[in-house]
């Protein structure tokens, strides 16, 4: 008999929960899937060089079958989109934050971004003045970076250091007491011959 055109399958298929982090457990090590796909039931297909792990028909990830134990296979794609994931969910919460605190930020994020500013990094930064310096200066801050034309962190650090230096009070001068003041004065050193002639000749003493 001819042999049947579909080859019969002879891959393991195993029911496999995602949890929190981008991986799935089989047969003792972890395969890394991506992170969209975390918290659900997924399938994984094996044979005896290969993983694939599916969600329902569609092969989320094809990993070389480890038969090691306790060892993470991955992908680096699924990797390094999940560190984007979390950068760019990191930059919407220090966005929100920050326009929910002073809402002239807004205004100056959208001309960061015309001029190629990193959104991410230019919100980290304001954020850290914002704790520093709070929402009352900052305010003022922004809007001075915002009137000179300068969308950027260190404009607004600039319009905070000229704050600082504007509230410095003049310096004052100290009144001293009496006594203080005495420690104070220069002493003009004297000659010691007088205290020669007191004491003599060492010669005559010793007659």
């Amino acid at each position: 008999m001819e042999l049947p055109a579909t080859p019969f399958s002879c891959d393991e298929l195993r029911a496999v929960s995602a949890g929190k982090t981008p991986y799935v457990r089989f047969d003792l090590n972890d395969y890394s899937i991506p992170h969209t796909h975390v918290q659900r039931s997924l399938t994984v297909s094996a044979d005896l060089r290969e993983v694939r792990i599916l969600d329902g028909q569609q092969v989320l990830a094809t990993h070389r079958r480890c038969w090691d134990k306790g060892q993470q296979v991955e992908v680096d794609a699924h990797l390094e989109e999940l560190v984007q994931h979390k950068r760019a969910g990191r930059a919407h919460r220090d966005t929100d934050r920050l326009v929910h605190a002073i809402p002239q930020v807004q205004t100056l994020l959208n001309e960061a971004a015309k001029r190629g500013e990193p959104l991410g990094r230019t919100a980290s930064q304001l954020q850290e003045l914002l704790d520093v310096h709070g929402r009352t200066q900052m305010t003022a801050a922004v809007a001075d970076a915002l009137n000179r034309g300068v969308p950027h962190p260190n404009a607004v650090r600039l319009a905070l250091e000229r704050q600082r230096q504007a509230q410095t009070p003049p310096p004052l001068g100290v009144a001293l007491p009496e006594h203080v003041r005495e420690r104070d004065i220069a002493v003009r050193p004297h000659s010691l011959s007088g205290y020669d002639q007191l004491i003599g000749d060492p010669d005559d003493a010793n007659d």
